[in-house]
């Protein structure tokens, strides 16, 4: 399977949405999609909700999650003790 290019779908711009990175054409941001995915929601649950997303969409907002989480350091996390 080929990787959604979120960079087709994923905008941020100051106007919208305070810049977070929001799906291009819509008001939803990409942190909202993710948050949703990550608490069990279906991508036919978030459509539902968001009739203007589509799968590629979604997609594209994991995919964006993805590379930004990649292109930064990672959060350091308390060893067990």
């Amino acid at each position: 399977m080929t990787r959604v290019r979120w960079q087709e779908r994923v905008v941020v711009d100051r106007e919208l949405h305070h810049g977070d990175p929001c799906i291009k054409g819509t008001r939803v941001p990409v942190a909202m999609i993710v948050g949703s995915l990550a608490d069990g929601m279906t991508y036919g649950q978030i459509r539902a909700a968001y009739p203007q997303l589509t799968n590629e969409d979604i997609s594209a907002a994991l995919a964006y999650a993805a590379d930004s989480v990649a292109a930064k350091q990672d959060i350091l996390l308390p060893l067990p003790a």
